[in-house]
């Protein structure tokens, strides 16, 4: 009786710990009238911690875009589960609504990841007409293309990929026109009328060198959008820097013009440029001496800041992790309360779960530190490993696995051998600049050149190593600059344990 007593105040524990946590997860559009009591809170916290989790994962790959039939159904099943909640319905009835809601979020979320591979390019086009704001400066092609976008969806959901695929082209062409018109109707006409007003405020007495940069820019993105209409990455990038360069001519024209009005000397331009990086290097809890120049206060504040970076990424990993851990535990106390008779019960398929997730901790951790920063950033999404190759690199345009990388691969091989992998995804992700087609094809032809090493180094069986190539769709940093590109460019291993 005391065992039974002390591991139901184990429940209660864990339960209240982090109740809080997973309601803050919870994707309720409306508040009951009535608050909960502490105790109803808890038990919501408890029932609703599974379909709440897979809500969450089904938001992160987009599902309500990429899958949007099961997603639907899915918030359907979760609604009626908190209305029953609200009204005291049976249980039961409760548990099986929450675990329809769970279930067809599960399969929105192997629909949204089927739905990346088989439209990379119409979603990268969808999310380059999101940029330029296509929804509101051409409404009609914006909604044209929404509607085509999730017909094919919704046909790639019912298992037609061919016809899934088609109708992906139709609405990708359709996200591209509706750019290009976004483009030239706002940006372009915006930025012509920001040269004009330089002209007018006579910036090139002032500013001649940055005014000419910017026309030279608008001219060069002018002609790509006249000349390229199927690639307009590169004409698009060409627009925001002339845009940005003819408001940073006005801005350098009208300070230069009150500097000279005021009579500051260079000691006073130079002691006034150093104050936003001390004002910077003061919330890192440093002082920025400028004895030796802007580099040494510069360099300490990228290190900072790369330095948090990896805290937050991992922490945040961290916490997704004993989100599960804990789920797993409460049910393994639960089970326990129910088994107290019956010891032969006790070791289950969740307590085995619960080892092997302890077991790949470890697991993580060694591999983990076997990477140098430079070679590959290893992190979790969900049971997976994703190890994502920042060192290897690959001759321009090129899918030639050269010898400089071979050591890279060994630990990876090494990685593979310690997660002990059932089975391999590698997967290709290209910048934005180039033709799409070919950037997707290239993504293709990297994952593949690094599976056949794989494949060729260690003893896994072709069955359980699947190459894919998503080309420019999913970027992970900001394709307008040189490191952002670099960034993109890259290949993962994502290891199944």
């Amino acid at each position: 009786m005391f065992q039974k007593r002390r591991i139901l105040k184990m429940v209660l524990g864990i339960t209240l710990a982090y109740s809080t946590s997973m309601m803050v997860m919870s994707c309720s559009n409306s508040k009951p009238s009535v608050p909960l009591t502490p105790q109803e809170a808890n038990l919501k916290a408890t029932l609703f911690m599974e379909a709440n989790t897979a809500w969450h994962a089904a938001e992160k790959v987009n599902a309500h875009v990429l899958a949007p039939s099961n997603f639907s159904k899915g918030v359907q099943y979760y609604k009626q589960a908190q209305s029953d909640f609200k009204n005291e319905v049976k249980l039961d009835e409760i548990q099986k609504n929450l675990g329809n809601a769970a279930a067809y979020f599960n399969r929105a979320i192997r629909a949204s990841k089927l739905a990346q591979v088989t439209f990379p390019n119409t979603i990268k086009a969808r999310n380059d007409a999101k940029f330029t704001e296509s929804s509101k400066y051409t409404p009609k092609l914006w909604a044209e293309a929404e509607a085509k976008f999730n017909e094919a969806t919704g046909i790639l959901e019912d298992g037609k990929v061919d016809d899934a695929r088609k109708a992906g082209r139709a609405a990708e062409n359709l996200y591209r026109k509706a750019e290009l018109d976004a483009i030239k109707v706002y940006y372009l006409t915006e930025t012509r009328d920001l040269l004009k007003r330089a002209d007018e405020l006579n910036v090139i007495e002032h500013a001649p060198k940055t005014l000419a940069l910017a026309r030279q820019l608008f001219k060069q993105a002018d002609k790509e959008l006249n000349a390229n209409r199927y690639d307009i990455d590169f004409a698009r990038s060409l627009v925001l820097q002339s845009r940005h360069e003819a408001q940073h001519a006005i801005y350098l024209a009208s300070t230069i013009k009150s500097l000279k009005a005021k009579d500051h000397t260079w000691e006073d331009l130079f002691l006034a440029s150093e104050v936003p990086l001390q004002r910077i290097a003061e919330q890192t809890g440093a002082v920025a001496s400028f004895d030796a120049g802007y580099a040494p206060p510069t360099n300490d504040i990228i290190t900072y800041i790369n330095m948090y970076q990896d805290s937050v990424t991992g922490l945040s990993q961290d916490i997704a992790w004993y989100k599960v851990e804990a789920l797993l535990q409460q049910r393994r106390t639960a089970e326990l309360v129910g088994s107290l008779d019956n010891q032969a019960r006790i070791k289950s398929d969740l307590a085995d779960k619960i080892a092997r997730r302890a077991r790949t901790q470890a697991q993580f951790t060694k591999v983990e530190q076997s990477f140098r920063k430079t070679e590959a950033r290893v992190l979790r999404e969900g049971d997976d490993i994703i190890i994502r190759l920042v060192g290897l690199d690959f001759p321009s345009g090129a899918a030639t696995i050269e010898q400089k990388s071979f050591d890279l691969l060994t630990k990876v091989q090494n990685a593979i051998a310690t997660l002990e992998a059932s089975s391999i995804t590698v997967a290709g992700y290209t910048d934005s600049y180039g033709l799409d087609d070919e950037n997707l094809t290239l993504s293709i032809q990297r994952a593949e050149a690094v599976k056949q090493y794989i494949l060729a180094n260690t003893k896994l069986q072709a069955d359980n190593i699947e190459a894919i190539g998503y080309g420019e769709s999913q970027p992970i940093a900001n394709n307008r600059t040189e490191l952002g590109r670099a960034f993109n460019r890259r290949v993962e291993v994502v290891i199944h344990p």
